[in-house]
């Protein structure tokens, strides 16, 4: 139904005409859209009564105020509380925070200043529009509060990241006698689960149950988010499976949680059961799928849940494609990644910035300069992740004049670099061979280098073998991080390429001395919607045989044109025959060798390895790409191999 503001009834007050009947003139030309001052004379008093539609509510008259408020102040309009409401109801739909202050102003002139609802309303307003230092001021000086007051400014303050704010207040209005209702549960859950409290969670959760409101779907749904938001998976299962009216939210709430727990095959498993149970998946769904699926690198499943996606008609808004972006980019596939980022409805920052990190973690240098440049040519200013997403690309790509030059930039885009960008500069340096200069930009930073600093370095002394430094970056990290294994397996290969392989085994004991454990590499691919996955010197798969059979057949091959085992990749003491077998049979070579014999010849083969490729397997994957003619895609801890024809994309800087 069409609402409406009744202007004044001329006939019953015929000596005020003339003069409304001046005012009307002043701004129904500009303001009404019609062809002429007597039509929008009559339209604005026919019937004797003429009437504002909804729609013109936030118009402004010719001198700038705007046109309700114009004509109450020259005697057109009689004011009532309703009317401030929709005003201001007007001006949260639109989050116009400047006109909702004025109206605000004018309505503390009114009659109706002590009114409870158009207080409440003025809460609200200033939360949606991201002001909660103006609905606090609302609120702490209205002459009487209701439930939804209390609400209203608890939601504010969940919905505008003060989680702890929102939980103090819910304590507050507990003393004050109020008994909270569904809604306000829900905001002070949200609340809980944005601190990730799961002990006032299950405090909160305990009031829900007194008061009733445990199967309730709104309080339901809520309760599922924060124990998940916690990483308490279970307790929200367990809440999941008693609501007796499940809902789009209470799904959404269960995938989310195991997306951000990593969790993607459990993620996808509910998004089918969900689609089974004839829920129809949001915008919100689809997007922790993608999420889930990017975390586990999934690309036939992100396909699949994109097509569902498509038939449900859904547009694809700038946050749900940027997470599809994502998913598709660390996946492996580049080439959807920049079809997505170029169909998107609009484009926001991180719309740019997703698709700049894309880039960098293909090592497309020249493509992410490319888009860099484009950004700030027609998109949104950059900011701080804008910034590093270049740096990185520019690092990994070996662009050094390019990189020092984004990172003089920032000063241009008055944003001040934080640890990360020094990072990647000491990194960018550092790979480009100049070491002195990487510590010298070290030994200047205007704030205290933490361990990340120091470990850019210490991996660079290990790409171009400089002990001394190496040595020297290394102290400072166990100085700052002495249980991150990194560092000293990074220490550990520097001496063995140095030769000096009695201090790279005291580098290893002094780490089996101090408790510090090496993450077990382990590399995994994808065959038929099932993940397969390996281990080092692996012999638990069932085709173990053929797998083995497999990569010494590969080996010989490659060797036949050209491949020769590095073995300095190796740090045993053993001879050189023991140590190229050693070399064969880590994980990602298994993974590869399982691969080739179970995908159709020719389609690319995409593996993933939780840490970083050693040099030696680097070096053969682009023999076998030659020899099988087939492209394979390497995901590793800093970023993917494309292996095609001999060659990688990282064009060997990495």
């Amino acid at each position: 139904m069409t609402k409406a503001i009744h202007v004044k009834n001329c006939a019953t007050n015929p000596s005020n005409f003339n003069s409304i009947i001046s005012i009307a003139r002043q701004f129904f030309s500009a303001v009404a859209g019609l062809e002429s001052e007597p039509e929008g004379v009559r339209k604005l008093f026919g019937s004797p009564i003429g009437v504002l539609q909804d729609k013109d509510l936030l118009k402004k008259a010719p001198n700038g105020e705007l046109l309700v408020l114009y004509l109450i102040d020259n005697g057109a309009m009689d004011a009532d509380a309703s009317l401030y409401n929709q005003l201001l109801k007007k001006c949260t739909e639109w989050k116009r925070l400047k006109e909702g202050r004025v109206v605000h102003e004018h309505f503390l002139r009114s009659r109706f200043s002590h009114y409870t609802v158009p207080n409440n309303t003025l809460i609200n307003m200033y939360a949606k529009c991201e002001s909660m230092g103006d609905a606090r001021k609302v609120f702490d000086e209205m002459p009487e509060r209701d439930m939804v007051s209390w609400t209203a400014l608890i939601t504010g303050y969940s919905q505008n990241e003060d989680a702890k704010e929102g939980l103090v207040l819910f304590t507050e209005m507990l003393r004050f006698g109020f008994m909270p209702n569904q809604f306000t549960f829900g905001s002070v859950l949200k609340a809980a689960g944005a601190l990730e409290s799961g002990g006032t969670g299950r405090q909160l959760h305990g009031g829900c149950v007194k008061c009733g409101y445990e199967e309730n779907v709104y309080v339901g749904s809520a309760l599922v988010d924060m124990y998940t938001r916690c990483g308490l998976m279970d307790e929200g299962k367990i809440v999941f499976d008693k609501l007796s009216c499940k809902n789009e939210v209470s799904w959404n709430g269960l995938i989310a949680g195991h997306a951000r727990k990593g969790e993607g095959e459990i993620a996808l498993k509910l998004f089918c059961e969900m689609k089974r149970g004839g829920f129809q998946p949001t915008h919100f769904t689809f997007s922790s799928v993608y999420a889930a699926c990017a975390n586990i690198g999934a690309l036939e499943p992100g396909k699949w849940v994109h097509v569902h996606m498509i038939k449900s008609g859904l547009e694809l808004i700038a946050f749900i494609g940027n997470t599809l972006l994502d998913m598709y980019a660390k996946s492996g596939s580049i080439d959807d990644a920049r079809k997505v980022f170029d169909r998107l409805l609009k484009k926001d920052v991180v719309s740019w910035n997703s698709m700049l990190t894309a880039y960098a973690q293909h090592g497309l240098g020249k493509e992410t300069v490319e888009c860099f440049e484009e950004m700030c040519r027609i998109g949104p200013e950059p900011n701080e992740v804008t910034f590093l997403c270049a740096l990185t690309a520019c690092s990994h790509a070996g662009l050094l004049d390019n990189g020092m030059h984004y990172f003089e930039l920032m000063k241009k885009f008055k944003i001040e670099p934080i640890i990360s960008h020094y990072v990647t500069i000491v990194d960018l340096l550092g790979r480009s061979g100049q070491l002195d200069r990487a510590e010298k930009f070290i030994n200047e930073m205007p704030i205290e280098p933490t361990a990340a600093v120091w470990k850019a370095l210490l991996g660079a002394c290990r790409m171009h073998k400089n002990l001394e430094l190496g040595v020297y970056a290394a102290e400072r990290v166990f100085e700052l991080d002495p249980h991150d294994s990194g560092p000293h397996i990074l220490l550990s290969n520097i001496y063995a390429s140095a030769g000096r392989r009695s201090d790279a085994a005291r580098v290893r004991k002094m780490m089996n001395q101090s408790g510090v454990k090496k993450e077990p590499a382990c590399s995994w691919v994808e065959i038929e919607n099932a993940v397969h996955m390996f281990v080092a010197n692996d012999d638990a798969h069932p085709q173990r045989e053929e797998i083995r059979n497999m990569w010494e057949n590969i080996t010989d091959k490659i060797k036949e044109i050209g491949y020769v085992p590095d073995t300095s990749h190796v740090l045993w003491f053993m001879d050189q025959q023991e140590r190229e077998e050693r070399l064969q049979y880590h994980s990602e070579r298994l993974a590869l060798a399982f691969a080739l014999l179970n995908s159709p010849p020719g389609s690319p083969i995409r593996i993933k390895k939780n840490i970083r490729v050693c040099g030696d397997c680097h070096t053969a994957f682009k023999f076998v790409s030659k020899v099988v003619d087939r492209e394979i895609i390497l995901r590793d801890t800093n970023r993917f191999h494309h292996f095609h024809n001999g060659s990688c994309s990282c064009g060997d800087y990495w």
